[in-house]
């Protein structure tokens, strides 16, 4: 796989993971649930895919070559990163007017 297709698919895996936690009210996608998901768990959630497309993606880096050690500036900067990918999503949920 080439560096460039690795990276395409991280960024549109993370797009939809981020936006997964607002578009649907089953428990990471999967799980169903009876009630609406609050607010605080729809974040919990979006954590929890933070996570999982930074082990995708580290899996993708070692496969393509080295992997290399990341500091907290690297998280400083991914983590707003993924938040503003899911606005979208949150903009669709909590501000946009719905039919009733």
């Amino acid at each position: 796989m080439s560096v460039t297709l690795a990276s395409w698919l991280v960024i549109v895996v993370a797009v939809l993971l981020a936006n997964l936690p607002f578009l649907t009210n089953n428990l990471f996608g999967v799980i169903p649930r009876r009630t609406p998901k609050p607010l605080w768990l729809r974040l919990a959630e979006l954590a929890v895919f933070y996570v999982v497309v930074g082990l995708f993606a580290r899996l993708l880096e070692a496969r393509i070559g080295s992997v290399f050690d990341q500091a907290k500036e690297f998280y400083m900067l991914t983590v707003p990163l993924f938040v503003t990918l899911a606005f979208p999503g949150f903009v669709l949920r909590y501000l946009s007017k719905h039919a009733r």
